[in-house]
């Protein structure tokens, strides 16, 4: 249905049957108006299947075969201008911006109101690219932009590889990891699709949960495997936000056991973008319980980290944000205890600051909300352009910050000031001057 949009009654319908199939598909496949040109050789290799297979649908196949091996499909291709000198900036033509629009809020190619407006070289003009994104995130193709994102950003792609002990956690099976993941997905899909701030990706007083996930929740009354919104209570304030999701409390765990040190270093990657030194070479890591001693809570197997002065200063860094986050077990469930001790999760980081439990790390976080979104937007402009930042990318990443705090980081403010950026608008002639340059993400 999708190629075939005639079909030829006759032998005399054939050849308008075809050229009407192969200007559709190369349009598509060259994400651009198909050419004169582009024409002439497809039907060449329609009329050469065609003529070997017998039938209409033959011909056809032949083209399709040709389309698929075309550097044009194959690569997102971007002609550098000949009239600009070497090393000089310029702007992306509508056409190569229709591509990086599409391939960044869908991951696919433009659709034909895309390339109609990129044609007529109106996409650019700031009214019309607002209205296109706008209509691109209201579409359901953005659903691979909350996919794709949230796998790359928080990991939750990551949750397919936890496989916790089974005889500590037998609970756990893929029915739960597959909840965990579409819960991350369906919040974050809420705060782009109602353009909320990216301050509820802290505070968020709701999720979303079928009966599997409840049950492991503890949230009472919801039955069937659907997802429903859901307010989470004051009895359920853990829950609120990113922080409160079994799927990152899972990914950040070992399979027997919670892991503060990894879940600290996490949250400081993915939330303030701040990366902490590895461990010296020849330091000893691992704090599994050894044969013959006591059971101890992972607060007491860590303390060798405060004592020790060679790791003290760095672990001191991250490690009371993993703390925090100790009443989630190793799959995301509520505890209070641990080998029987009551958990302590209050810890106190570099600078005084004291966190008590999962709250204060989220109002810690809240105190520090212009760090949290520059780090999303840095994070949303790394996707969207398919490459790392440097530090000459910083100016860029701070001016886009403070003009979204200007709209109290609603997500739109975010999407829009990477789409209109420099960095997404224009380009850099190569000083060898090619005629053609490969896109910077390749899908």
């Amino acid at each position: 249905r999708r190629v075939f949009e005639c079909y030829p009654k006759s032998a005399s319908e054939e050849a308008g049957c075809a050229r009407r199939i192969i200007t559709t598909l190369t349009t598509k496949a060259f994400r651009r108006p198909a050419g004169d040109a582009d024409v002439k050789v497809m039907t060449a290799f329609y009329r050469a299947g065609r003529e070997q297979g017998g039938t209409f649908d033959s011909g056809i196949e032949a083209v399709i075969q040709r389309v698929l091996t075309d550097p044009e499909f194959i690569y997102r291709t971007e002609i550098e201008p000949a009239r600009v000198a070497a090393g000089a900036a310029y702007r992306i033509s509508d056409l190569e911006l229709a591509s990086r629009l599409s391939f960044f809020l869908w991951s696919s190619i433009p659709d034909e109101e895309l390339i109609k407006l990129a044609a007529a070289n109106k996409l650019h003009e700031p009214k019309v690219l607002k209205q296109q994104v706008d209509r691109m995130i209201a579409d359901p193709r953005s659903q691979a932009l909350v996919q794709n994102f949230t796998g790359q950003w928080l990991n939750v792609r990551g949750i397919a590889a936890s496989e916790p002990v089974v005889n500590l956690f037998p609970d756990f099976d893929s029915t739960l990891r597959d909840a965990f993941k579409r819960e991350v997905e369906l919040f974050f899909a809420s705060i782009i699709q109602e353009d909320r701030s990216v301050d509820d990706l802290l505070t968020g007083d709701y999720t979303f949960v079928n009966e599997r996930l409840a049950r492991h929740y503890g949230i009472p009354g919801i039955y069937g495997p659907q997802f429903r919104r859901v307010r989470l209570g004051a009895d359920q304030d853990m829950r609120k936000g990113l922080l409160g999701k079994g799927a990152l409390a899972t990914v950040t765990s070992d399979a027997a056991r919670t892991s503060p040190v990894k879940r600290g270093k996490w949250f400081l990657q993915t939330f303030f973008g701040v990366s902490p030194p590895d461990p010296p070479p020849g330091v000893e890591t691992k704090l599994d319980q050894k044969p013959g001693e006591a059971p101890k809570t992972m607060r007491q197997r860590l303390e060798v980290h405060s004592t020790n002065p060679s790791c003290a200063s760095c672990h001191m860094q991250f490690e009371p944000m993993g703390l925090a986050m100790e009443n989630f077990d190793a799959v995301g469930q509520w505890r209070t205890t641990e080998v029987g001790n009551p958990i302590d999760p209050v810890a106190t980081v570099n600078d005084g600051t004291r966190i008590d439990g999962i709250k204060g790390l989220r109002d810690l976080t809240m105190r520090k909300r212009e760090m949290f979104a520059e780090v999303v937007i840095e994070k949303l402009l790394t996707y969207a352009i398919g490459r790392g930042l440097d530090h000459n990318d910083m100016p860029l990443v701070r001016s886009l910050t403070h003009n979204a705090a200007k709209e109290d980081y609603r997500f739109s403010s975010l999407i829009m000031g990477v789409v209109q950026s420099p960095a997404f608008t224009m380009n850099m002639k190569s000083a060898a001057a090619p005629v053609v340059a490969a896109s910077a993400r390749g899908q």
